[in-house]
């Protein structure tokens, strides 16, 4: 189960809805996206070999880079033993590269990574046999919570596509869905165990208020537990936790 004390959460719940952007980091957002089309990192066409904390993450064309965008990278530095206990169970959505699953599977007794990328499943088991996690981390592919239909969890990681919309591609899977939010805010309480929670990375580069006001619909606690701000965007894990209900005397 999770150690994850109250005064490890931010006490009050910051707004929820993404903070405005400035001109100047819009400009400047629209130059980095431009900077990154002409050299091609926003087609990850390429082998690289990232290191996230020390920790080596390879990464394969198709998939996600946890580095570039940032998210990854962010999300997985949540995860550390204060917050997951040895004998925790975690489900990795949406995993990627296998980053945040590599990163949870350093603290907790099983991970199960899944992705509706081909590509993806291949690139995260390979980063699990590089960082000799292979025994601990569970690789499927399919369609969100659809691999794991029965199973339950101490804690479920995700950084989902900020972007509404039908993707292109694989690829393009990790920018842009149709009904993600509404899908994971149904689905997230059947696979959670008591006490369980979810850390959910959200950006105000797109519709993170759409996946707020889901998980709101479906009354759950939210509260942030880690920010991040840069001059064009601000990156935010929330804490996502059933709410409880009080019993009567």
């Amino acid at each position: 189960m999770l150690d994850l004390a109250p005064a490890k959460v931010a006490a009050a719940e910051a707004p929820l809805g993404p903070p405005p952007v400035s001109y100047v980091g819009s400009l400047f957002g629209k130059l980095l996206a431009a900077a990154y089309r002409v050299t091609g990192k926003d087609r990850y066409d390429d082998f690289r070999l990232e290191r996230v904390a020390g920790v080596p993450i390879l990464v394969i064309p198709s998939v996600f880079n946890p580095k570039v965008p940032r998210t990854g990278e962010f999300l997985a530095r949540q995860v550390c033993a204060e917050r997951v206990a040895p004998q925790a169970e975690v489900l990795d959505l949406g995993t990627g590269s296998g980053v945040g699953a590599v990163f949870a599977a350093l603290c907790a007794r099983r991970v199960v990574a899944v992705d509706i990328n081909p590509a993806a499943v291949r690139c995260a088991a390979l980063n699990a046999r590089l960082n000799q996690l292979e025994d601990k981390i569970d690789v499927r592919e399919g369609d969100l919570f659809a691999p794991v239909a029965g199973e339950r969890f101490d804690l479920v990681l995700f950084n989902p596509p900020f972007l509404r919309g039908t993707p292109r591609d694989d690829r393009d899977r990790a920018w842009r869905s149709s009904d993600l939010a509404e899908r994971f805010a149904a689905g997230l309480g059947a696979h959670l165990k008591p006490g369980g929670t979810a850390f959910l990375l959200l950006s105000s580069f797109g519709d993170a208020q759409w996946f707020l006001t889901q998980l709101q619909a479906h009354r759950y606690a939210i509260s942030v537990l880690a920010e991040r701000r840069y001059i064009n965007e601000t990156l935010r894990v929330f804490r996502v936790a059933p709410q409880r209900t009080e019993l009567s005397p």
